[in-house]
Order: C-alpha cells, then structure tokens, then sequence
C-alpha cells in the first residue's frame, strides 16, 4: 500500500510538471511571432496534453485522481517554466526558446529519477519511457532552434 502511494504522489509531480510544459508551449504560442515556431510551440502543447491523459488514466488504475490541469505551484523543478513569462516579455524567440530548453531539462529530470527505480514503476515503465524520449525529442528541435536563432 505505501508503494502506492508513492506512486501516486509520482503520477501527480508528472502530471504538474507536464501542464507547466503545455502551459509553456501555449504562451510561447501565443507570444511569438514566428509562424513556423507557433506552429512548432503548438504541436508540443498538445502533445504534451496527450501525456497529461496518458498519466491520469494510469493514476486512476492506482486508485489515485488529480484535477490538476494546470502546471503545479510548489517545488522548484515545476517552477523552471516561469522563466517563459520572464521571455515572453521580451518577445525574443533565442530567450523563449531558452526558456522552454531549461523547462524541457528539468521535465526530463524528474522522468530520470522515476525510471531510475523500475522496481517502483514497473507496471508503466513503458509509458514514463516513451513520454521522456518524447521530450527528449522536443528539447533537441528546441535546442538546435535556439542555436540557429541566437
């Protein structure tokens, strides 16, 4: 039973750190200027609500829910998103893109250290897996977009 609650508690730190990533991508959306990195902000924030859905429907086979759908408001690895407001004020793609690169790498963190206990996360291992390469994916687009821009 103890095993389950952690895995709850984990479920929902993913889930937050997952609606600050869409929450990011959509004001970065909503801010640039770019039609191509719109584009590209946009398809993330949908993607990254997918996994939002993915992560709540395995949380509730765990007998654990989470209303949460919105970024998180506690913990400093939640908070790296803030950064995209501090960006988006300048309207500069390099420093939005910046944001979102630091948002990424702490996203990707926080699935590091749940893969690194299998024993914990068996049943959906899989699924932590797939999502991270899924971000690792968009931090390197968003990596080599802000190099190309800066």
């Amino acid at each position: 039973m103890e095993n389950n609650k952690e895995i709850i508690s984990d479920l929902k730190g993913l889930v937050s750190i997952i609606n600050d990533g869409k929450e990011g991508y959509e004001s970065a959306a909503e801010t640039t200027e770019s039609l191509d990195l719109k584009a590209i902000f946009l398809k993330y924030a949908a993607e990254r609500k997918a996994y939002e859905l993915e992560l709540k429907a395995h949380l509730a086979t765990h007998g654990g829910t989470s209303d949460n759908d919105e970024g998180g408001i506690l913990g400093a690895i939640h908070r790296t998103w803030i950064d995209i407001k501090e960006a988006l004020s300048s309207k500069e793609d390099a420093a939005i893109l910046g944001a979102i690169e630091t948002g990424e790498k702490a996203a990707i963190e926080k699935y590091d250290a749940l893969i690194e206990h299998p024993e914990t996360h068996a049943d959906h291992l899989d699924l932590l897996n797939k999502q991270r390469d899924g971000i690792h994916k968009a931090l390197t687009e968003i990596t080599f977009l802000k190099t190309s821009r800066s």
